[in-house]
């Protein structure tokens, strides 16, 4: 029987049976199924659009924000003052400045009036030179065959006179002859008019070679003359102070004499040719003080005084100017001919004028009308804001105006400028800060 049970449990059925059971048992046990997430659709949203009045709104409340945040937190401008300068009394020096060259008083230029190659220098470059020195000899072979050809022709011109005047004793003889025969009327009067026409011919020839003779005698000379111009020599004492030629180079005197040297008669004594324009040069006169520098010494001026006011106009560019030559003492000879010239030549000078900064003179409030026609200062009364003051001005420099007439006296303060209060706390800085100018 437990055969039996043991076969019934290990049939096929009962497996079956059991694990239909199981099945169900995990069927009753398992959990309900829930609902899939809906997939993401792929279709745009739609945007709902902002109202305009509200963007309106905020656009403006942004700007309000804008601008109280930038007046918050910007700086307030500092309080304005006057810079203020003295009325005082002084000199005033008005000069009128120019340009010009250092030039020798007597510079002469040494050339040549004929063709051929330098020879020989005798001279150069700083050459001390006496009057008649021989200075430079050009080659004088050619003017030596000249003046041989020259002589040769007088001498034949010479023969040739003699001969006619020969001739002319002879006619004169003849003549004589036949006269002689006529009175005894032993010749016709043809033959006596024959013999007078002869000795007129004879004699005219006599004139045209004695003319001949002169012409030779007058190329004679000319070739001399350029024999001589041959050797150059100074026309002057001075000093070379320039030499424009070689030995073995040809000069060509054809139009013009070329320039073989320049010398200098005396360099101790030099003048400055300045260009004064034509607005200032109705205060430049002779006897005028003048100081000038040069680039060679910048601190050490030189004094001269106004010799000469040229009337010639020189225009360049329709820019018209006045040579007005200031002589100078070069003693020390420091000068030298060609230097550039900075001059100023003082036109009027007052010792105790009553004066005020040129400064003042440019300064206007910033709500005053402009006057042209008037000269006017401003100065301050008391609290009050700045009075104008006209004045009629005089001479002037770089720094100050004379006043002739006008309300303004000795001692009062005059405004030249504007003043923040920035500037006194600038004026406390170290060396080398705050020099970079402000951007207002």
């Amino acid at each position: 029987m437990d055969t039996g049970r043991q076969e019934m449990k290990d049939s096929p059925v009962q497996d079956i049976q059991q694990g239909d059971l199981r099945e169900s048992a995990l069927v009753l046990s398992a959990e309900p199924l829930r609902p899939l997430a809906e997939l993401p659709s792929h279709e745009p949203a739609l945007r709902k659009r902002p109202r305009p009045g509200f963007v309106i709104a905020a656009l403006v409340a942004a700007v309000l924000a804008g601008g109280a945040l930038w007046l918050w937190l910007a700086p307030s401008a500092p309080p304005l003052g006057y810079k203020t300068a003295l009325v005082d009394r002084g000199q005033i020096t008005a000069t009128v400045t120019a340009t010009g060259t250092v030039n020798p008083v007597i510079s002469v230029l040494v050339g040549s009036q004929v063709t051929g190659k330098i020879k020989a220098l005798y001279a150069d470059f700083n050459s001390v030179v006496t009057q008649g020195q021989v200075i430079a000899q050009i080659d004088p072979a050619l003017f030596q065959s000249r003046v041989n050809q020259a002589r040769a022709s007088l001498r034949n011109a010479q023969g040739s006179l003699v001969k006619a005047q020969a001739a002319l004793a002879q006619r004169k003889l003849e003549l004589d002859r036949i006269d002689q025969l006529r009175r005894q009327e032993f010749v016709a009067q043809a033959d006596l008019d024959l013999a007078r026409t002869n000795f007129r011919d004879a004699a005219a020839q006599v004139e045209v070679v004695q003319a001949q003779v002169d012409q030779a005698q007058a190329a004679l000379s000319n070739a001399e003359l350029d024999l001589g111009y041959t050797t150059i020599s100074s026309p002057v004492n001075g000093i070379v102070v320039s030499r424009n030629v070689d030995v073995g180079q040809t000069v060509a005197a054809s139009l013009q004499a070329p320039t073989l040297f320049v010398i200098a008669q005396d360099l101790t004594k030099m003048q400055v040719n300045a260009n004064v324009s034509e607005s200032d040069i109705g205060g430049v006169g002779e006897g005028k003080e003048a100081e000038f520098t040069v680039d060679a010494y910048p601190k050490e001026p030189f004094k001269g005084t106004v010799v000469q006011v040229r009337n010639a106009p020189i225009s360049i560019q329709n820019v018209v100017t006045y040579d007005v030559v200031v002589g100078v003492d070069n003693r020390g000879l420091k000068l030298k001919p060609g230097m550039t010239a900075n001059v100023s030549i003082v036109t009027a000078r007052k010792d105790q004028a009553l004066r005020v900064p040129n400064a003042a003179l440019r300064f206007k409030p910033p709500a005053a009308p402009i006057e042209k026609k008037k000269t006017t200062v401003w100065t301050l009364g008391g609290e009050g804001p700045p009075q104008a003051a006209h004045i009629k001005a005089g001479i002037a420099d770089a720094q100050f105006t004379e006043v002739l007439e006008g309300p303004v006296r000795e001692g009062d303060r005059v405004i030249v400028g504007l003043a923040t209060a920035e500037e006194p706390d600038q004026k406390n800085l170290p060396p080398g800060f705050g020099g970079i100018p402000k951007l207002r």
